[in-house]
Order: C-alpha cells, then sequence, then structure tokens
C-alpha cells in the first residue's frame, strides 16, 4: 500500500533532515491514535492501514460518549461513519455537524450517517451488486451500500426480487454482470444468496436478515440455510450489513486493480 500524502511530506522531512526520526515517530504515533477520555482509542489510521474506515456503533452506546466519539473521529480524521442510529439521538450529531462546520450524509433506510469533513476514499474502480430479497431487507443491504462506497466502490441496488417471484431476478443479474462481487440480503428461508451464486461466477456474500416467523425466527433460519448452501458463497452474521459491504469492497478493489 502506499503510503498517503501527508505520510510522504514527513519522511521527505526526515530525508531533509529537517525532521528527527525520533520526532518523526512521535508524529506518527500522535496521528494514529486518539483518546477520548478514558472511555474510547480512536484508530485514526484504520483506513490508510487496512483499506477500511473506522465504523462507530451507535448501538448500545451511552448518547455523550457517542457524541464525543462522533466529534473527535471528525475533527482529527475528517471523516466520520456511524451506523445504527435511533430517531433520537440523530438530532444531536445533525447539531454536531452544524457546530464543526461540515456537512454530512444519511441514509434513513440504512440509519448509517457519515460526517463528511474530508473526502472519501478515492475511486477504486470496484462495482458491487447488491440485492435484497425483499423490502424488508433493505435497511441491511443500505449499510453495506454506505459502506462500499466510503471505500471508493460504485454500488449497483436492486431490491425485492426474492424466490417468491424468481422472474424479476434475471433482468437484475444482466445488469450487474459486470460487478466484481455481489452483497445478497435476505431473511425468511435465506434462499435468494445460494441462487444468485448458482447463477453468477463473481463472489457472492450472503447476509441473513432479522426478518421470519416463529421456529428459527429473526434470521436464524436464514443463517442456517445461507451456511448449507450447495452453491458457493460467503456468509456474514446476522443483519452484518457492515462486514459484507467491507469486505465485497476489499474484493472489487482487488479484482479492479488486478484487471486495470
Amino acid at each position: 500500500m502506499e503510503p498517503d500524502g501527508d505520510l510522504r511530506d514527513l519522511l521527505e522531512r526526515v530525508r531533509r533532515g529537517v525532521l528527527s526520526p525520533d520526532e518523526a515517530e512521535k508524529e506518527i504515533q500522535s496521528r494514529s491514535a486518539g483518546h477520548i477520555g478514558s472511555i474510547a482509542h480512536l484508530d485514526l489510521e484504520r483506513a490508510g492501514r487496512c483499506g477500511i474506515p473506522e465504523v462507530v456503533l451507535a448501538e448500545g452506546k451511552d448518547p455523550v460518549h457517542l457524541y464525543a466519539i462522533a466529534e473527535g473521529y471528525a475533527r482529527r480524521a475528517g471523516r466520520c461513519v456511524i451506523t445504527r442510529i435511533d430517531p433520537v439521538t440523530l438530532p444531536t450529531l445533525q447539531e454536531i455537524t452544524r457546530q464543526l462546520g461540515i456537512s454530512y450524509e444519511y441514509s434513513p433506510e440504512g440509519r448509517v450517517m457519515v460526517l463528511a469533513g474530508a473526502p472519501r476514499m478515492a475511486d477504486t474502480g470496484g462495482i458491487i451488486g447488491i440485492i435484497t430479497a425483499g423490502t424488508s431487507d433493505i435497511r441491511v443491504a443500505e449499510e453495506a451500500r454506505v459502506i462500499a462506497e466510503e471505500m471508493g466502490c460504485k454500488v449497483r441496488t436492486s431490491y425485492d426480487v426474492g424466490v417468491a417471484g424468481l422472474h424479476r431476478l434475471f433482468p437484475v443479474l444482466e445488469e450487474m454482470k459486470d460487478c466484481h462481487a455481489f452483497v445478497v440480503a435476505a431473511g425468511r428461508e435465506g434462499t435468494l444468496p445460494a441462487v444468485v451464486a448458482g447463477l453468477m461466477d463473481q463472489p457472492v456474500i450472503g447476509v441473513p436478515v432479522s426478518t421470519g416467523y416463529g421456529y428459527m425466527g429473526k434470521g436464524e433460519a436464514a443463517l442456517a440455510s445461507m451456511l448449507q448452501s450447495c452453491s458457493v458463497l460467503t456468509v456474514v452474521n446476522i443483519d452484518a450489513g457492515f462486514v459484507a459491504g467491507a469486505f465485497a469492497a476489499r474484493i472489487a478493489t482487488m479484482v479492479a486493480g488486478r484487471s486495470s
């Protein structure tokens, strides 16, 4: 991985003798982590280190802690991705962006906010197709979409094309045949990812969604079905849209880089 512009500048200053190695080491350490009191250690170099942005999970956090972490990332890293935002905390997060003077993007379906004080990752050339079996799966698919776009990929989406009306799927796959990877989200019996994986030669990531009735409901039947698929696919945890989107983006970026 090539060092970013700021790191190149720092290394050039060391080369010219403007900065000593010890001073450079301290500066790199100061950039790589930040502290929010005793509650959080911010990983400010995750995107540059492994290509995946640090994402803040809002679910389960004390709102005061969440606001402090979001502001810390926005100030120091320029961007902050926050997932699983509830309606109560959203207005305060929006106010934080106003106070910082930065813009934000918000997906109400995916409940994901991106505080955007700096550009997102450069376009990698990767293309990802995201498909859902039903409309109840869109919330998970949208989380995957936002993350994949943050990682520099183009995303094509088609929702509500599940096996209850399988004829709806075939035109979608024809339109997405040049995608480098697929994310397919499904609840209930979770069949759709296996169908897509059996028809396409690109990698498919199945996302079981916590919908369904009674016995093995809430995504358990979908997870079990995907794990037992005859088609070859990767399966993430129930409702893990972030993981699916990030993994698909890594695959698509690698494929696009090799084909360019």
